[in-house]
């Protein structure tokens, strides 16, 4: 899940840094630009973890500050192809389960990586899933709790919130066991993807178009889970009894 990423990088130091350690400056300025960032095609930075080697530093004209090349080593966030993560649902959409680990939410299990047959519920009107309708289906209620005292709110409407369900089969028939937001959930990871979202200018096609339309916002670094083998999906699941 974390590994260690050996980086380079020219690191400012203020004067009125100079009475400092120099060691503990240069760890300063590298937590502020790189924890909690994505470096294309690295991983999610997390910390510095040690500084290897500091080259001369150098004060130019004009600029009172030094500037020294360090080589350090992070620690980074990028689990590998296939490694097992437990996470919490984060919510469902139509895209799949959204799962969160607490410091890092940009992980999607698609419909077809769930267990199947999966349907999502409550449906939009006239949508299918792994070929069920689900419009026969009562609505499951939603409760509002106040302190310790649920309040009956009636049926979830088509904004409300949906959740995906496995139908699992048995001797008895169709067990519904529902992908509830909150719940731990054991996945593997089978993809990964990174998008540059370094800015850039205006081309001449989004200079044209109007300025009302705001630019679809990406994450900068995604992973893809899957839920479709044994052992795998919401740890209550495969409680051993």
């Amino acid at each position: 899940m974390f590994v260690l990423v050996e980086m380079v990088d020219t690191v400012r130091i203020p004067p009125w840094q100079f009475e400092r350690k120099l060691n503990d400056s240069i760890a300063e300025e590298l937590n502020k630009k790189l924890a909690n960032k994505v470096v294309y095609n690295v991983g999610l930075c997390i910390c510095l973890f040690d500084i290897t080697k500091l080259e001369d530093a150098y004060v130019f004209p004009g600029d009172g500050a030094s500037h020294t090349k360090v080589h350090f080593r992070y620690v980074v966030f990028h689990p590998f192809l296939d490694e097992i993560l437990i996470g919490k649902i984060k919510g469902c959409s139509p895209e799949g389960v959204h799962v969160s680990l607490g410091f890092f939410d940009d992980i999607l299990i698609p419909p077809e990586s769930l267990q199947q047959p999966a349907k999502l519920y409550p449906p939009r009107p006239g949508s299918w899933h792994s070929g069920h309708s689900m419009g026969s289906r009562p609505a499951r209620p939603r409760l509002l709790y106040v302190g310790l005292s649920p309040l009956f709110l009636g049926l979830p409407s088509d904004e409300a919130e949906q959740v995906w369900v496995w139908e699992y089969e048995t001797e008895e028939g169709a067990h519904d066991l529902y992908m509830d937001i909150g719940e731990e959930v054991r996945f593997r990871v089978v993809d990964e993807s990174f998008v540059d979202t370094s800015p850039t200018g205006p081309s001449s096609a989004e200079a044209a178009s109007s300025s009302e339309e705001l630019p679809k916002k990406e994450a900068p670094y995604t992973l893809m889970g899957s839920i479709s083998e044994p052992g795998l999906g919401l740890l209550s699941w495969w409680t051993s009894s």
